[in-house]
């Protein structure tokens, strides 16, 4: 089972899955912009997971994007669970080709919360309520290079970021390791995130499929998610 928050101006989302989780990657917001005015709006998530983002082309070739999240999986059967929340704000560049394709360039920044419930860790550990929440920050780069038809769309796209945590709170102790001093030790890290976008259907109407994943540069022990896969639907108007 999974328990998800993360934060991210690109977004933020917390995973869980019978030990605690602290990181999972959010979808990527792929506009694929192409002139002055077009706006471009996904909702998109998984199961626990919902995702709204938006972006819009201010001229001829500078955009902005805003992203936001709400994680909140199901409890598992012995009351472990989480949650967490999002937002996320970007601007950069755009620039069309006449052979279809497409490059873009935000740099992000996003913030939000999480929070971690363990209570089957309790009776191991008397004197501890099995909780443990933190707040998020993360910023840093993303590129997308995609090709864009009428009634098809497809991309890749690579984030660099730094994810911060602070306002670690709790008593989580988990395999006997104090969680909070654990996520204290490990509250910088430097990620690099890769993801596969695919779009097809009507012109204006679009469904969306993306992987993706997550690679953590500075200790690749971390505990979190590597890997996504998220459904959504995608609207362009311009």
């Amino acid at each position: 089972m999974k328990h998800t928050l993360f934060v991210m101006l690109a977004g933020s989302v917390l995973l869980f899955s019978c030990n605690p989780r602290y990181y999972m990657p959010n979808t990527h917001n792929v506009p694929l912009l192409t002139q002055k005015g077009e706006t471009n709006i996904t909702a998109s998530g998984a199961e626990g997971q919902y995702e709204l983002h938006a972006a819009h082309a201010v001229t001829n070739s500078i955009s902005i994007m805003a992203n936001g999240g709400l994680f909140k999986p199901a409890e598992m059967d012995n009351g472990d669970r989480g949650s967490g929340n999002f937002v996320e704000l970007g601007g950069g560049y755009y620039k069309p080709f006449n052979n279809n394709l497409v490059l873009e360039t935000f740099g992000v920044l996003g913030f939000g919360s999480m929070e971690n419930r363990f209570p089957s860790t309790v009776d191991a550990n008397p004197g501890t309520k099995g909780d443990i929440s933190a707040n998020i920050f993360r910023y840093g780069l993303q590129a997308n290079f995609g090709y864009k038809t009428k009634y098809f769309e497809a991309a890749v796209s690579a984030r660099f970021l730094n994810l911060l945590y602070n306002n670690i709170k709790g008593d989580l102790v988990y395999g006997g390791e104090n969680q909070v001093a654990y996520l204290k030790d490990n509250k910088s890290n430097f990620l690099f995130e890769p993801a596969l976008t695919l779009r097809g259907g009507l012109e204006r109407l679009k469904l969306q499929l993306q992987f993706g994943g997550s690679l953590n540069l500075t200790n690749d022990d971390f505990f979190q998610e590597n890997s996504f896969i998220t459904f959504g639907i995608n609207f362009n108007i311009r």
